[in-house]
């Protein structure tokens, strides 16, 4: 009995050793398991982590794109629309170039017209016509420069002589004024032509 009993404590004890050793390979295998789970959560976050930072690299590139874009727009608008206000504020300088001879055969008509009174209605017509003519070119931005006693400026006057001042105080400035000059919408379009005292 004493060896059966030996013997059932020993069957015992093996089952125990048995179920321990199950226990442990079990609670290694859920530790693998656990391990290697953390591992894929791992290689997972530093996968979408990693794409993320692509994704981020991308949005960078293309935003630095876009603004890129807008910008050059933005100036190309601002360009184009100074281009066309430069354009309609000297369009008409062609046309205003062909109208000054014509400005300038008034003033010689009403300089050369005789003086007598039979002949002074005429004298008023044609001054009539000239400054209507002027005014219309005034509102498109033509304006004569005044030149006569003003100190010499290469910016406005161009020389043709220079003769001994009449008096000390014209000295260095314009004495005569042979033909006006213009400028439109600020812009000389036309030097006037002086005599300048020395």
């Amino acid at each position: 009995m004493m060896n059966q009993e030996k013997e059932l404590n020993a069957e015992k004890a093996m089952d125990d050793f048995e179920d321990i050793r199950i226990e442990e390979q079990e609670k290694t295998e859920d530790q693998h398991d656990m391990k290697d789970k953390k591992d894929k959560k791992k290689h997972k976050k530093d996968k979408l982590s990693e794409e993320l930072e692509q994704l981020q690299l991308k949005f960078d590139e293309l935003n630095d794109k876009y603004l890129r874009l807008f910008s050059e727009f933005d100036n190309y608008r601002k360009r184009t629309l100074k281009e066309k206000v430069e354009l309609n504020k000297t369009a008409s300088e062609e046309v205003m170039l062909i109208l000054l001879p014509i400005l300038d055969d008034f003033e010689r008509a009403i300089q050369n017209l005789p003086k007598d009174e039979a002949l002074s209605s005429q004298l008023e017509g044609v001054m009539l016509i000239q400054n209507k003519l002027l005014k219309a070119l005034e509102q498109k931005g033509l304006s004569m420069i005044d030149a006569r006693n003003q100190e010499f400026d290469t910016d406005f006057h161009e020389a043709i002589t220079h003769i001994p001042a009449p008096d000390p105080s014209l000295v260095g400035k314009v004495v005569d004024v042979i033909q006006n000059g213009y400028t439109l919408n600020g812009k000389v379009i036309r030097f006037a032509k002086v005599v300048t005292g020395s």
